[in-house]
């Protein structure tokens, strides 16, 4: 899977999402949200199904709306319908 780092969200998107990832920021590291994606990795290959992580995205801890969760994703899924999470985390941990 490749990203293609031309395709951008627009800052007035961008911006609300970050606003509530940076009111709720933890202690978290990026290995440990990793780690957490990697119990749902079920082929152990760094992607995930992106149906699930919409799924988590939308239904556990600091909850995204769907709105939220089609931006952060858009450009991410490959072919099949999976996002790689380490290059996902990367990609958004860049605007963090």
């Amino acid at each position: 899977m490749s990203f293609n780092v031309d395709e951008r969200i627009g800052f007035e998107v961008f911006l609300p999402i970050l606003q509530t990832i940076s009111k709720n920021r933890s202690t978290d590291t990026a290995e440990d949200f990793i780690e957490g994606l990697r119990h749902f990795d079920k082929d152990g290959n760094g992607f995930i199904s992106s149906a699930e992580l919409r799924h988590l995205l939308t239904t556990l801890g600091e909850k995204l709306t769907d709105d939220e969760v089609e931006q952060l994703l858009a450009g991410q899924e490959d072919s099949q319908g999976n996002v790689n999470y380490e290059g996902m985390y990367s990609y958004l941990h860049i605007y963090i």
